[in-house]
């Protein structure tokens, strides 16, 4: 696969993260471009996750005390740096001739959590290696169980510290700009962690072939006998889902529509986060995704009920026009946005981020 050689300075006009989707074009196939930022069918939910964060006012608070401010946050017993994580991205060789690897360098450099999806183009112990910052692994089911298992094992030994798993997408939804671009993924790119999946034929495929492989509840109750690592499920939109996870043992959900390419027709998620925020409680550890562009949506999802958002096409973005530099540059970006907003809304602390700090009612 030909790539088109990355940035080694960073543009002066890059200075917000859609600055670098704008850039990417230049770097990125056309098809893959189309791939990465394309929704499902008509992409309703993919502008709904961005016009919800644009509809929701900040409120502001005046004079008060920043003598001990700061970004940090504690989830599932990890401190972070700063409340976003890396999405679990798959194929990043798509994007940059090293993927995952230049991926975890640039997360080591600015001390951020990265989330590796079962589908990433290098081993997970190889992407391991490249950073000490916290580590989890994205899981997708696999047919045989015991893949499933092995693939656990493998994340536990490499120092992956949670298990992401996601529900929403026991199929791809028909992405109709990737289709229009005529987008396959290339033979030389590979999901290098597990085996060929194998191909479906016949009328009745989806339904009686693709879904009779698709995980169910029972699957979530294997799945915490196999692991004392954090379990979190990640794709939930529906409160009552929410709450039937919370009562299996689950440790967290992802309150996600996976980025508008999935379903079409969903709501945005921050607009399904604090009916799913009221259903749980105050405690129940909870993180968003989907839509997250500046740092101003982090202190909406915050306030609305998330412990935490997760960054998902901006880093393909980054990582294309610059590589390692350019996903770091814009992890700095989010992290400068987010500090400037919180100081302008009074907010000293992540504590301090609540619904007060809005002005849309909700």
């Amino acid at each position: 696969m030909k790539y088109t050689p990355p940035l080694q300075n960073i543009p002066a006009d890059i200075v917000c993260l859609d600055d670098y989707q704008r850039y990417a074009k230049e770097f990125l196939a056309h098809d893959i471009y189309e791939y990465i930022a394309a929704g499902v069918a008509d992409e309703h939910t993919l502008h709904r996750n961005r016009s919800a964060f644009a509809n929701i006012e900040l409120k502001p608070r005046l004079l008060r005390d920043f003598s001990s401010a700061s970004t940090q946050t504690t989830l599932l017993g990890h401190n972070l740096a700063h409340p976003f994580l890396l999405a679990p991205l798959g194929y990043q060789q798509l994007c940059h001739a090293s993927g995952e690897l230049a991926t975890a360098i640039a997360a080591d450099a600015m001390d951020t959590a990265m989330v590796v999806s079962t589908l990433a183009t290098a081993s997970l112990e190889d992407i391991a290696a490249q950073t000490d910052a916290p580590k989890w692994f994205q899981l997708y089911f696999q047919p045989q169980r015991a893949d499933t298992s092995t693939l656990i094992a493998r994340a536990e030994a490499a120092g992956y510290t949670a298990i992401v798993v996601t529900v929403d997408t026991p199929l791809s939804g028909l992405r109709n700009r990737a289709q229009r671009a005529g987008f396959q993924i290339p033979p030389e790119i590979e999901a290098v962690n597990i085996s060929p999946a194998q191909k479906l034929t016949g009328q009745n495929s989806i339904l009686q072939q693709l879904m009779a492989l698709a995980p169910q509840w029972q699957d979530l109750a294997w799945l915490k006998q196999q692991t004392q690592l954090p379990i979190i499920i990640k794709g939930v939109i529906n409160p009552d889902d929410a709450v039937q996870l919370a009562h299996m043992g689950m440790d967290a959900i992802i309150v996600s529509n996976h980025g508008g390419r999935c379903l079409d027709g969903l709501p945005a998620s921050i607009d399904a986060l604090p009916a799913i925020r009221d259903a749980l409680g105050s405690d129940f550890p909870i993180l968003l995704d989907s839509g997250i562009r500046r740092g101003s949506d982090i202190i909406k999802a915050i306030a609305l009920g998330a412990d935490a958002v997760l960054i998902g096409r901006p880093q393909a973005f980054a990582l294309a026009v610059a590589g390692a530099l350019g996903v770091a540059h814009m992890l700095r970006l989010l992290k400068e946005e987010l500090e400037i907003t919180m100081a302008l809304c009074g907010c000293a602390q992540i504590a301090d981020i609540n619904r007060d700090c809005l002005f849309t009612p909700r």
